[in-house]
């Protein structure tokens, strides 16, 4: 199954917002949802796409462009 696939309808509704380059205030003001369930989210999206950490990685740079929208 496409990583894509395997997100929840929220992570997919965070990725959708940050590929349209709203910060993670932002996020949770348009999703109407705290700014720390918003960094769940952000950190299961990472987990489910296999998105490397460490340093000379962003994380969220990664997951926006595997979004198919962006």
């Amino acid at each position: 199954m496409d990583p894509l696939g395997r997100l929840t309808p929220r992570e997919r509704d965070v990725l959708r917002e940050m590929a349209e380059g709203h910060t993670n205030a932002a996020v949770a003001a348009r999703l109407f949802v705290s700014l720390s369930a918003v960094e769940k989210h952000i950190n299961a999206i990472s987990d489910t796409l296999e998105l490397p950490g460490g340093t000379g990685h962003s994380r969220r740079v990664l997951a926006v462009l595997r979004y198919p929208d962006s």
